[in-house]
């Protein structure tokens, strides 16, 4: 016997329901949400007009977003014969090896600090505090001396190292705080299985840090791919070397600025940012929703 939807004159039928008219609240909270997104996305809008439209077009046509005829061939220039071909192949191997580094050294880094008590460890968390506010240029000088001294300036894995090695300090402290309110049993029944060290780490800790992993891996990515000074001052003597941040200034010559080549390199490079993105953008939300649970 099914139950029959209840009427009368008191209550509202469940379609009523459903499209219920909007609070002046609301509307006023739509709205406002709407505009600002239409900030947010009009200079990316205005970016992709801009690299379909010549230099003069650019800034003669004012706020007017359609180009008169588009000018496919910005892309092709800034791919082939300003070399941004060989500027995202590095950007790609600079950026998966920092992230690699990344994540190895602040998951063992926050293993430690999570799960150990040892004497100096309060202060060791205050001084990775103290320097997780330094400014980038304060440090670049002696990172570059030092990667000097190891014989890797002018190389992938200088900067790799360079990016990777120092500055991750909230990656870490993120693994630490995730590690610290994992049950102690987890490591106990492995021990007692003959797990060692490193293997209750690899095949029973990191496996359920996934929530901080994932939100390290993303977070990692969109800074080694964008990062600029540091790429630059270890490429200056290696042109090849340089990545899509820093082969931005060969736009910029004596003459004159190559605008619209300028935009459609800035479009390439965003083009693999966004796609990430998308593919994980639910992966990215869920793992900073569980990392606050835990």
């Amino acid at each position: 016997m099914t139950a029959r939807a209840k009427t009368g004159p008191g209550v509202t039928p469940p379609l009523a329901r459903r499209f219920r008219r909007p609070s002046p609240g609301q509307v006023v909270t739509v709205v406002g949400l709407a505009v600002l997104g239409g900030m947010w996305i009009y200079p990316f809008i205005w970016l992709v007009s801009a690299s379909l439209k010549t230099s003069p077009e650019i800034f003669g046509r004012g706020l007017n977003l359609l180009p008169e005829a588009p000018v496919w061939e910005n892309y092709t220039r800034a791919w082939t014969e300003v070399g941004f071909a060989t500027y995202f192949v590095n950007t790609l191997i600079v950026t998966i090896g920092t992230v690699l580094l990344v994540v190895v050294r602040s998951a063992l880094a926050g293993y430690v600090l999570g799960r150990y008590d040892f004497i100096g460890k309060k202060p060791l968390i205050a001084l990775f505090l103290i320097t997780f506010f330094l400014p980038e240029g304060y440090t670049i000088i002696p990172i570059a001396q030092l990667t000097d001294q190891l014989g890797l300036l002018n190389t992938h894995a200088g900067v790799i190292l360079g990016l990777g090695a120092g500055g991750q300090i909230a990656s870490t402290l993120l693994y630490a705080g995730y590690f610290r309110r994992l049950p102690k049993e987890l490591e106990e029944s492995a021990r007692l299985d003959g797990a060692g060290h490193f293997t209750v780490f690899f095949r029973v800790m990191l496996p359920l840090a996934w929530p901080i992993t994932a939100t390290v891996v993303i977070l990692t990515y969109l800074f080694a791919w964008n990062v600029y000074l540091l790429p630059l001052v270890f490429t200056l003597s290696e042109p090849d070397l340089r990545t899509l941040a820093v082969g931005m200034t060969v736009f910029i010559g004596e003459r004159g600025t190559d605008w619209s080549g300028m935009a459609a390199a800035a479009v390439i490079s965003l083009i693999p940012v966004i796609a990430v993105f998308i593919v994980l953008q639910r992966k990215f939300v869920d793992s900073i929703a569980g990392a606050v649970k835990q």
